[in-house]
């Protein structure tokens, strides 16, 4: 701000998943590496206080892999994004979700550009350039952004973050998981045959999928934050956790209540809804539901909006809850992930 520097963020969603950090890096590098005389730098921000990056093992391990420190590294907490617009320097680019959620509300009218590939909810300003489209991963739509630049552009290090994060998003582009599109397949073939070197696909996806799933020695806490996107309503707020353990294992954590309760309470959650997801050695998705609330009026309208889902139908079937706090649910409709979830229960506060 005291130099008046210019600054041009990439920065992905609040979860911070593999996804949104490799998506705000390459993007980020690529606009640095094409935009004619910038004015601006471009600055990828991951999107969590870096106290949380630890929790992020997949990412840890692919960019530990790629040679890339933490320590250079940006974080939501080591720059102030609020300063930089308020003295109008602010240039953002969102990668991997297109709405700000309410806390930065201020931050919209800095948005220049989105890129994502889920459903929009929301237009933009006439001047903000949108790309989305409904691939299986955002890195699909940065790569092929990079791949219709100028030539050399695309180096070993990036083209090995997108490579891994495709396939991982996509379920080492499996069709019995649901996400896969042909786009998805297309980048990563082009990704290929551009950098024979890169590993095959089996042993980055297996690293990744161990590497995502190891949660040996997280807390509750740590487990409910590894994933997590936050819904605001007029009133509430529901926080919405990836869990990467069966159901009956999460349910059966030392003091999970007291922990549940602590969570929400110390964030101002209203309730939580705990998505878990594991894999057969087919890599078809299992799903499972638990929704908890101190509140019984909110927890039965958030079990009955899921019950009731028609887009997607979830084919829910109760399972036995050891609390009545708590609301449980196998899944039957394994392709509904969270994405697909998430409108359900924003209708529904």
């Amino acid at each position: 701000v005291r130099h008046h520097q210019e600054i041009h963020v990439v920065m992905g969603n609040e979860a911070c998943d593999l996804d949104s950090t490799v998506s705000a890096l390459a993007l980020a590098y690529f606009l640095a590496k094409t935009s004619p005389t910038p004015k601006a730098a471009f600055i990828p921000v991951l999107n969590i206080p870096r106290a949380d990056f630890a929790l992020r093992t997949e990412t840890t391990f692919l960019l530990r892999e790629q040679g890339i420190p933490t320590a250079s590294l940006i974080f939501r907490d080591e720059i102030d994004l609020g300063g930089l617009h308020r003295a109008g320097l602010l240039s953002l680019t969102l990668v991997d979700h297109h709405v700000l959620p309410g806390a930065d509300a201020a931050l919209e009218e800095a948005v220049v550009e989105v890129l994502d590939h889920r459903p929009l909810e929301r237009d933009r300003a006439p001047g903000c350039q949108v790309t989305a489209e409904l691939v299986g991963s955002c890195a699909t739509l940065v790569t092929e952004r990079i791949a219709q630049g100028p030539p050399g552009v695309l180096d070993r290090p990036t083209a090995a973050l997108l490579h891994g994060t495709i396939l991982l998003d996509c379920v080492n582009l499996s069709p019995a998981a649901g996400k896969v599109t042909p786009r998805d397949v297309a980048c990563v073939s082009l990704l290929e045959a551009r950098f024979p070197e890169l590993p095959a696909r089996d042993t980055i996806f297996e690293a990744l999928q161990a590497a995502k799933f190891d949660v040996s020695g997280l807390t509750t806490e740590q487990m409910l934050r590894k994933d997590l996107k936050v819904l605001s309503g007029d009133e509430l707020v529901l926080a919405v956790s990836a869990i990467y353990v069966d159901l009956e294992t999460f349910l059966r954590q030392p003091s999970l209540l007291q922990d549940l309760d602590a969570f929400c309470q110390a964030r101002g959650y209203a309730g939580l809804v705990a998505m878990t997801i594991s894999f057969n050695e087919r890599n078809e998705p299992s799903r499972q539901l638990a929704v908890y609330s101190q509140s019984e009026t909110l927890r039965g309208a958030v079990c009955r909006a899921l019950e009731e889902a028609t887009t997607p139908s979830l084919h829910l079937q109760p399972l036995p809850s050891p609390w009545s706090c708590v609301g449980a649910y196998v899944q039957g409709n394994a392709l509904a992930s969270r994405k697909k979830v998430l409108p359900v229960l924003r209708a529904a506060l």
